[in-house]
């Protein structure tokens, strides 16, 4: 059980350090994972920045993920579960085109005049503050990868194994401090797990 995001971040920080990971960019999944990372990127001595995915709502059900875009249109699609609802591709694509749009919006918050960070040929290592599926996570990393970065890992304070299991297929290294088998939700896991405002999130990228 972590106290609130921060403590999971020094947690999770004090843990990839000992590990000996190595990252010259942070990438945190925003707004709950700014907390997380900030002591995270300060442990590793590493830049932060964020990366934003919108998760693919299903029709009528917008709490089921049949996947999940980032800023840059990068896409993880649950294909199992769009065939299992039988959605169809344009319903598909008006879900993905107004995600993506809603996600480009969504970073633009965090930016200012000089744009973000470049991912090529850096180490990154995206932070979120837990996982339940991994939807939003695997389009961040699918992002990582399509912007030629050298190497994608993630790292977190708490997810379930699957998950886990399923993501380090998709990464060059996945970090999770807890993999409880009786994993029902992220907060659960945490004293502590109200709302971040955009305001405060932006607040750790200081």
């Amino acid at each position: 059980m972590f106290d609130d995001r921060t403590d999971a971040g020094t947690q999770l920080g004090a843990d990839l350090k000992r590990r000996g990971v190595e990252a010259d960019l942070v990438l945190a999944i925003p707004r709950g994972a700014l907390p997380v990372a900030r002591p995270v990127a300060d442990a590793l001595e590493a830049d932060l920045d964020v990366v934003v995915a919108r998760k693919l709502g299903a029709p009528g059900n917008p709490e089921l993920a049949l996947g999940a875009v980032a800023s840059d249109g990068s896409v993880w699609y649950n294909d199992d579960l769009i065939d299992r609802l039988g959605v169809d591709d344009e319903t598909l694509e008006a879900i993905r085109t107004r995600e993506a749009a809603a996600a480009a919006d969504k970073l633009e918050t965090y930016r200012d005049e000089s744009g973000g960070p470049t991912l090529e040929g850096q180490r990154v290592l995206v932070v979120d503050d837990g996982v339940a599926t991994g939807a939003t996570a695997r389009a961040c990393l699918e992002q990582a990868r399509n912007a030629d970065a050298a190497a994608v890992s993630l790292a977190v304070p708490v997810g379930p194994p699957q998950a886990i299991a399923d993501l380090e297929a998709l990464a060059d290294a996945v970090y999770a401090l807890r993999e409880p088998a009786d994993f029902r939700a992220v907060g659960q896991w945490y004293r502590e797990f109200g709302q971040v405002s955009d305001e405060t999130a932006m607040e750790y990228l200081s």
